[in-house]
């Protein structure tokens, strides 16, 4: 799997499971909506370091947003 669209599924998962809105999260972390977005649907292609900044406020570390997961007949 594209490993953009991996992190873009975990991150909205977790986002989800988390309690977040797309919106909520931007003002949470201080990135734009518009970039949640994008990395959701796999536009975009996080450092290192973006993956820290937007594992903590999740409380997860960075592999979690790298980690395969299964994915369910509907993805």
């Amino acid at each position: 799997m594209d490993m953009r669209r991996l992190v873009g599924l975990n991150f909205a998962r977790l986002r989800k499971e988390k309690g977040f809105t797309q919106e909520r999260f931007a003002e949470t972390s201080g990135f734009t909506q518009q970039y949640v977005s994008d990395l959701e649907r796999g536009r975009r292609n996080p450092t290192v370091v973006t993956l820290f900044h937007l594992a903590s406020p999740l409380g997860v570390t960075p592999a979690d947003l790298l980690a395969e997961a299964e994915l369910s007949e509907t993805d």
